[in-house]
């Protein structure tokens, strides 16, 4: 989950809550957690954009032998939310801490906690407690303070944020964010038409200012990858099937942008990208929930491995 308020706060419209553990992992120890091999472990759900955030970013650095991962089912439960079953394909049975439910383990951390139990979760396997659940914040850590466990010399020299490039992610990351990320969800989620309203157009501006960008730039800095693909890279792979008709932001898809189809499909068959995607999980975590049965949608049939040409950009 990430944390920030709505661009234009108004009547009816959503407001996503703060993530509560904000602990780091430093690569010396001075933080209280250092970066060892084996100690750590993620909770996430194949449907959450949150979540696959911190796939992308474990695969692409090559950390998937040092920092476990659980996967929660693709519905939540009404009452309990996120639930661990691994009778559906997908789904894996919490192998740390034995708990059926997510909010369980948050319990583990702190039996007063009181917040939202999201995914993604880090976990202390040492310390038996949660380091962090703030999805911006872990993939930092992700791909700075593990190089030494990565498992090639080349994930060992990736660097999602490299400091020549900060200025831009972040300025790219602070609009991105509300208006694109978010703002599906402050469509989505309006309780109100004028709510709605300002969402969604603030949804489809960012598209085009990104549509923009990446006309004449290969990825959103340049001739770089960065965290700003990754954080953009999950809410545009789930646009076409979810965002577009389950949240009405039915203005345009994404495949009827010619730069971004193309940059979306060049992230995807890139390692980390579309081998850490799930279609059946989040098109069916969107479209239907354990409080009762909604006819999932067949489509779209979206072929990303179509030649994306982007290299000579």
């Amino acid at each position: 989950m990430a944390a920030s308020k709505a661009v234009t706060p108004i009547k009816g419209e959503f407001l996503r809550g703060t993530s509560s553990f904000r602990n780091w992992i430093t690569k010396d120890g001075s933080s209280g957690f250092k970066a060892e091999s084996g100690r750590y472990h993620l909770y996430v759900a194949n449907n959450c954009p949150w979540a696959h955030r911190t796939k992308v970013t474990r695969r692409y650095k090559g950390l998937e032998k040092i920092i476990s991962m659980d996967t929660a089912d693709r519905w939540r439960d009404v009452e309990k939310g996120w639930r661990f079953d691994p009778s559906v394909p997908g789904t894996t049975a919490d192998t740390v801490n034995g708990c059926t439910y997510l909010r369980d383990i948050y319990f583990l951390a702190d039996p007063n906690y009181s917040g939202h139990f999201s995914v993604p979760v880090l976990w202390d396997k040492e310390k038996k407690t949660i380091v962090n659940n703030e999805s911006s914040e872990i993939i930092r850590m992700l791909n700075s303070e593990f190089n030494e466990f990565c498992e090639t010399d080349g994930q060992r020299s990736l660097d999602l944020y490299p400091e020549h490039l900060r200025k831009d992610i972040d300025d790219l990351n602070e609009w991105i964010y509300p208006q694109i990320n978010n703002g599906v969800y402050r469509a989505g989620f309006a309780g109100t038409q004028a709510a709605y309203d300002v969402a969604v157009r603030e949804v489809f501006e960012g598209l085009d200012r990104v549509e923009g960008i990446l006309s004449t730039h290969r990825y959103l800095t340049g001739n770089t990858l960065t965290e700003a693909d990754v954080r953009l890279f999950t809410t545009l792979v789930r646009f076409d099937f979810a965002y577009h008709t389950k949240f009405k932001c039915n203005k345009k898809r994404i495949i009827d942008y010619p730069s971004m189809w193309g940059y979306l499909r060049d992230l995807f068959q890139t390692t980390g990208f579309g081998d850490t995607t799930n279609f059946e999980h989040f098109t069916q975590g969107y479209y239907r929930n354990r409080d009762g049965e909604t006819i999932v949608p067949i489509g779209p049939d979206i072929d990303f491995y179509q030649p994306h040409g982007r290299q000579s950009i």
